[in-house]
């Protein structure tokens, strides 16, 4: 039962068992606050039936309801509390171990999965469906299951006292309920439209804010913002039909329910005027009746969360189902030359981007990938590191297959500095050590000293001890572009990988910083990308890749030699940059 409940819910085995607790605490609960109606009927049967009745005795005195009333607080307390730490208190703690459990998946899923994947929806995933699991789970779903158990204990028990006045109080609740079941296919069907619509929002907005430089450079915001404008109406009107729906549903099931307690009153009028029934009956009924349908109405109020349900519980099943990439941690290699043997890899289906691509880069040799915009140079290079799962060939480091090792424990031996920075709301110093969390600050700078960072970090007022914003918007790209070859040579892996990493440098400092990556990949395996032939003159090997095929191969000078693309394009740079 409790897998069952785990692949309904995707819940945790823990959560699973909390919310079957849950569940058997709140039925405790909804039937620990009909004690009071016990308390009032015993004593009323006790003291109001002898006033009624001329001869009869008065059984208990007024000592024992007292300890009876007390005992009655104690134990609902005590279940209340119970109840409140199995849903309330563990529904918070499954939501914590949720989220970490959907960062860990993240951890672990492939790029591919966040090409595919809009931020915003990652974004709404992990907080918003969490947040709103979280509230569903904690004040609906285990109140749904305990009011519909503890209704058909007390129907049970009240059909054994009396039949026609059982059935006259509890008819309301399957008419009730089947109102709602009918009109759950409607209702799910309009969440999930409207779940789109407000997901189309949210990507709007993230658009606009990603963009806004280009928005304003072109002056296209009235366009913009009429097309957000659109996309909000839309969602509004969607949501307040669906609340309409859903008002008219819900007070429609409680007007129903209201039902049940004028069906007692004519049903126990006519047996008491038949003398079948006795008027004392006959009002602790009617006072129960008063009670027996709060935890419905309860669930009823939340009934948007419950119909919200099974949207935010499939996008958890989703993520939950995406192939991670995993392998082994023992991973040991005894050089680090990188082979790629007749490699092929396709972001999607019928769009190939390298189709049996074939090379090896040594250790203690620079091998350069170059070729036209749009080739697969800069997917081939993110291949290497397993960024990416290839769909055909093979990947080796040092002889065993990449595929079969984890990422994690393979992105140990890789240095990258890629043209696209990412740098975080932190410290200039915190940026660079990222690289290699346990170096000393004098490690760090020196790091940085290579990287030519010292020029525009000691204008800084806090030095390498000023914050520099989110992804280093303080900075110009050029030095954003350093602190990320920093942050690799201090990491000081094996295997280095460049894409454009001097690009956004101009010539001086490309040049100062020349001498600081000769250092970083001596010995090692290095990967780059280049357009400007310059860059990779001294290279070892170049790799030419035309529309996803390697189509040159070997040194700088045998390709020049062999009059291809790599010869063409030197020699139209070398004209271009000639005075």
């Amino acid at each position: 039962m409790l897998r069952k409940i785990q692949r309904r819910f995707a819940l945790s085995r823990k959560g699973a068992e909390d919310f079957c607790k849950g569940v058997a605490f709140t039925i405790l609960l909804d039937l620990a606050l009909m004690l009071p109606f016990v308390f009032v009927f015993l004593f009323l049967d006790d003291y109001i039936r002898p006033a009624l009745n001329p001869g009869a005795q008065v059984e208990k005195d007024i000592v024992y309801y007292v300890v009876l009333g007390l005992s009655f607080i104690l134990v609902t307390y005590l279940i209340g509390v119970r109840q409140y730490n199995s849903t309330y208190t563990s529904v918070y703690d499954e939501s914590a171990a949720r989220r970490v459990s959907l960062a860990e998946k993240l951890r672990k899923l492939p790029m591919a999965f966040f090409g595919e994947k809009n931020l915003s929806d990652l974004t709404s995933t992990i907080m918003d469906d969490c947040t709103d699991l979280e509230h569903t789970f904690s004040h609906s779903v285990p109140q749904l299951y305990a009011a519909l158990i503890s209704i058909g204990l007390v129907a049970v028990a009240m059909f054994f006292w009396n039949w026609q006045l059982a059935l006259a109080l509890f008819w309301v609740v399957p008419v009730a309920l089947l109102m709602v079941l009918l009109s759950k296919k409607t209702m799910s069907r309009r969440n999930r439209e409207n779940y789109l619509k407000k997901r189309a929002v949210s990507e709007k907005i993230q658009e606009g804010l990603e963009n806004i430089q280009e928005i304003k450079a072109c002056n296209r915001e009235p366009e913009y913002l009429n097309g957000l404008y659109d996309k909000i109406d839309t969602y509004e009107r969607d949501q307040t039909r669906g609340e309409l729906l859903l008002g008219v549903l819900v007070n429609g099931a409680q007007s129903v329910l209201k039902l049940g307690l004028a069906s007692v009153i004519i049903v126990g009028a006519a047996m008491l005027s038949r003398g079948s029934l006795d008027l004392f009956t006959w009002l602790v009924i009617l006072v129960l009746g008063s009670r027996i349908y709060s935890p419905i109405d309860e669930v009823l109020n939340n009934l948007a969360a419950l119909f919200y349900l099974d949207v935010r519980i499939d996008r958890m099943k989703e993520m939950e189902a995406m192939p991670s990439q995993g392998g082994s941690r023992d991973f040991s290699p005894e050089d680090f030359d990188i082979e790629f043997r007749n490699v092929s890899f396709a972001y999607e289906e019928g769009k190939q981007v390298l189709e049996n691509v074939s090379f090896t880069a040594r250790q203690g040799e620079t091998t350069a990938i170059v070729g036209p915009s749009g080739s697969g140079k800069s997917t081939a290079v993110k291949l290497a590191a397993r960024f990416w799962d290839i769909n055909g060939g093979v990947i080796t480091l040092g002889g065993q297959d990449i595929s079969k090792i984890d990422p994690e424990t393979l992105l140990k031996y890789y240095s990258v500095v890629f043209q696209d920075v990412v740098l975080f709301n932190a410290s200039v110093m915190e940026n660079i050590r990222i690289g290699r969390r346990s170096a000393s600050d004098e490690e760090v700078l020196r790091a940085a000293r290579l990287a030519q960072c010292d020029e525009f970090v000691s204008k800084m007022p806090d030095g390498y001890r000023t914050v520099i914003g989110e992804n280093g918007d303080t900075l110009s790209g050029g030095e954003r572009q350093r602190i990320s070859i920093a942050r690799a040579m201090l990491k000081n892996a094996p295997i280095v990988l460049l894409d454009e990493a001097t690009a956004s440098l101009d010539v001086e400092n490309e040049t100062k910083i020349q001498a600081g990556l000769s250092e970083l990949v001596k010995d090692k395996t290095v990967l780059v990308i280049a357009h400007r032939m310059r860059t990779i003159a001294d290279t070892d090997k170049v790799v030419v890749i035309e529309d996803g095929h390697v189509t040159e191969c070997g040194s700088p000078e045998e390709l020049r030699k062999a009059g291809g693309w790599f010869a063409r394009m030197s020699e139209r740079q070398r004209i271009v940059e000639t005075p």
